[in-house]
């Protein structure tokens, strides 16, 4: 529980809960789980608890003038985000093959003036996608979709991804590579979502990193929509995109990557960085995990109490929910929900949250 418990939005969140336990088609992910398992080795980014010493938990950078969620219920009303498996196609077009793209050449079509904007909404819970460096990976670059919360009223997926390409993720683990960019319209019809920018980011990224950062946009769109199947359109003041990043092909529409391609394999979507909570804490959050199996430590920041046991997933080898308790002694806490190798025990994915508790 948390000091919110009688926020008028909790109704709201739980009937998220419900519509996205609706859309979640579970995707067997065990051979793919397997091969990351024994390919993937720590890294000293984001698995703490595996170094000496920890730092005091630091304020999040501002956010702006949107509000993020910290309701403990806030697993999702994100279409079919966490499962993402009816599509075949990586941060690629939707009609064609992987390419690496070394030229940006001007756009030379007309205008798009084709779609309709969004139906204004007032008080709407969307996710937000941000990276965050994968644990384990062989690659330094490597990068992997994590999602926020927040509340926004107007067009949904326009202030979206105006929180994605403007503001600071609440979490440091987090980031984004769309800074820069500048949000104008969404627009969208039967088979294809515009998103039209007054400006690009300008950066070039590494072939993983953009692809994965392609689609950031994708999930945050599609999740705002709540239509994972519509492919998304990228234009620079209605005139086509040849390429994102300096190396995604955007001359066609970007369908959604399977989400065992992009998504973290463990996410914390309960308690958010930085809640302040009663010490009967709630953590829930997604994992596709080998045999089920969820790890999970929470170390007090002052006293160096450490909490440290493990959970299970609804179901294993797929993406899906899990959700454990713990009560706490007063005090800044870190909590730590991480996969582990079957083969040889190395971490090889993880979330973490920074609490404190009341």
């Amino acid at each position: 529980m948390n000091d919110n418990s009688h926020d008028p939005f909790d109704e709201l969140m739980r009937r998220a809960l419900h519509e996205e336990a609706d859309r979640i088609e579970p995707a067997d992910a065990l051979l793919e789980i397997r091969n990351r398992a024994h390919a993937q080795r720590p890294s000293s980014h984001r698995p703490w608890f595996l170094t000496a010493g920890v730092a005091a938990v630091g304020t999040a950078a501002a956010i702006g003038a949107f509000t993020v969620f910290t309701n403990t219920e806030n697993t999702a009303n994100d279409g079919d985000a966490v499962a993402g498996q009816r599509t075949t196609t990586s941060a690629l077009p939707a009609t064609q093959t992987p390419t690496v793209l070394t030229a940006s050449p001007m756009p030379t079509q007309a205008p798009r003036t084709r779609g309709v904007p969004e139906t204004s909404v007032r008080d709407m819970v969307v996710p937000v996608y941000w990276l965050g460096t994968q644990v384990g990976a062989q690659k330094k670059t490597s990068a992997r979709l994590y999602r926020t919360w927040a509340k926004v009223s107007g067009h949904p997926a326009e202030q979206a991804v105006r929180i994605m390409t403007t503001k600071n993720p609440n979490d440091p683990d987090y980031y984004s590579v769309w800074r820069g960019a500048a949000v104008n319209t969404v627009t969208r019809d039967d088979d294809e979502v515009t998103v039209d920018f007054k400006q690009l980011p300008k950066a070039t990224l590494d072939e993983d990193v953009a692809r994965v950062a392609a689609q950031q946009l994708v999930y945050t769109v599609q999740g705002a929509l709540k239509d994972d199947q519509t492919p998304i359109r990228v234009t620079q003041n209605g005139q086509a995109v040849q390429q994102l990043f300096g190396q995604i092909d955007a001359s066609s529409p970007l369908n959604r990557a399977l989400a065992s391609d992009v998504q973290a394999l463990v996410w914390i979507d309960s308690p958010t960085q930085d809640q302040a909570l009663t010490p009967k804490v709630t953590v829930q959050g997604v994992a596709a995990a080998f045999e089920a199996t969820v790890n999970y430590q929470a170390t007090n920041l002052k006293t160096r109490e450490v909490r440290k046991s493990h959970t299970n997933t609804k179901q294993g080898q797929a993406f899906s929910p899990y959700s454990f308790q713990l009560t706490l002694s007063p005090g800044p806490w870190q909590i730590s929900v991480y996969l582990v190798s079957p083969a040889d025990g190395t971490v090889t994915d993880t979330d973490s949250k920074a609490i404190l508790v009341k």
